[in-house]
């Protein structure tokens, strides 16, 4: 009998081979015939699955943003199980986001090649838009719950701490991929990092969760 093609697994391959290309090269290595090579394709099978470079993209680009997100997601899990307090387990979480080894130094690559040609195409832009909207949605469920369970204070506006949550984590990220060696007085950049977030997560997280108890 003839063999099944496995469509899903090939446009993953494809996906990644995008990831790998752009991470190294830059957006203009991704051409479909890069794609096709790094993947160990033909270029025929690639426009078979995408009719244009644009779909390719957008394609690869939700499914690193989804890969992200279901990495945090899966600490959230692991935490509540191990029934932690919130501020430990987004303490956790929010370095996923972070450039911290090679391959999500690639994602903070990928995803700033994208956020560039966001500026200038508004199907990107959007898949950039409803990602942030995740992450922030989701800690301000996290500071929502975090004001039922004891661990945050009463009048907290989760909406506000959930946007400087995620700018911080997006500007720590910016920093961590500029300078990931040098120290910055005692600490390397990443510890400084560590120590920032830590910082502002006890202060909207100054309470002890009741929820365990």
């Amino acid at each position: 009998m003839p063999r099944t093609a496995d469509h899903d697994l090939r446009r993953a391959q494809m996906a990644e081979a995008v990831h790998r290309l752009i991470a190294h090269d830059g957006l203009d290595a991704a051409t479909m015939a890069a794609v096709a090579r790094e993947a160990g394709f033909s270029v025929g099978l690639v426009q078979h699955y995408f009719t244009s470079k644009d779909d390719l993209l957008l394609f690869a680009y939700e499914r690193m943003t989804a890969d992200q997100l279901g990495r945090v997601a899966r600490l959230v899990e692991e935490g509540e199980a191990a029934q932690q307090p919130i501020r430990a387990i987004l303490k956790r979480c929010m370095p996923q986001l972070w450039p911290l080894d090679a391959p999500r130094r690639g994602e903070y690559r990928v995803s700033r090649v994208f956020h560039a040609r966001a500026l200038d195409n508004p199907t990107i832009a959007e898949v950039g838009r409803r990602t942030a909207a995740v992450v922030r949605a989701q800690i301000a469920r996290a500071v929502a719950n975090g004001k039922e369970c004891g661990e945050v204070e009463k009048g907290t506006d989760a909406e506000l701490a959930a946007v400087e949550l995620a700018a911080l984590i997006e500007g720590l990220a910016d920093d961590l991929y500029r300078e990931p060696g040098p120290p910055v007085g005692e600490r390397t950049m990443d510890g400084a990092a560590q120590a920032v977030l830590e910082s502002r997560l006890r202060a909207l997280f100054p309470g002890e969760c009741r929820h365990y108890a």
